[in-house]
C-alpha cells in the first residue's frame, strides 16, 4: 500500500477487539450486551506491523471502564463517592491498555 500511496497514514476505525471477559462482567453485574464481538487481535497485531499507522480502540476503554464500574456498583451498593468507583475503572483501563500496547499494537518501545 505504502509503495501506491507513499507517506499517506492508514487507521482502522472501529477496530476494538471488544475482550469478553469486560462484556461478561458487565452482563453479569446487570448490563444488557448481547453478541457483542470485535476485530481478533492476532488481525490487529498483524495490520500494527503492515502501513496501519492508527488503530482505534475506545470501545474496548470503555468497556473495561464500564465494567468496572459495575462491578462496585454491584458490589457495594451503597457507594456514591466517584473515587472509590472510578479508581478501579481507571485501573481497568490501565491494565487494558498496557495489554493492547505491548500484545497488540506491538508499541512499547515507541514510547
Amino acid at each position: 500500500v505504502m509503495e501506491k500511496l507513499p507517506g499517506f497514514p492508514i487507521v482502522l476505525h472501529g477496530s476494538s477487539s471488544v475482550p469478553q471477559e469486560e462484556v461478561e462482567t458487565i452482563n453479569q453485574f446487570g448490563g444488557a450486551l448481547k453478541a457483542a464481538i470485535g476485530i481478533p487481535e492476532e488481525w490487529l497485531r498483524k495490520a500494527a506491523t503492515s502501513s496501519v499507522c492508527k488503530i482505534n480502540i475506545d470501545s474496548d476503554s470503555r468497556l473495561a471502564m464500564t465494567a468496572a464500574i459495575r462491578k462496585t456498583f454491584a458490589e457495594k451498593p451503597a457507594e456514591f463517592d466517584p473515587r472509590k468507583y472510578l479508581g478501579p475503572a481507571r485501573d481497568n483501563m490501565e491494565k487494558l491498555y498496557k495489554h493492547k500496547i505491548i500484545n497488540v499494537l506491538g508499541s512499547n518501545d515507541k514510547l
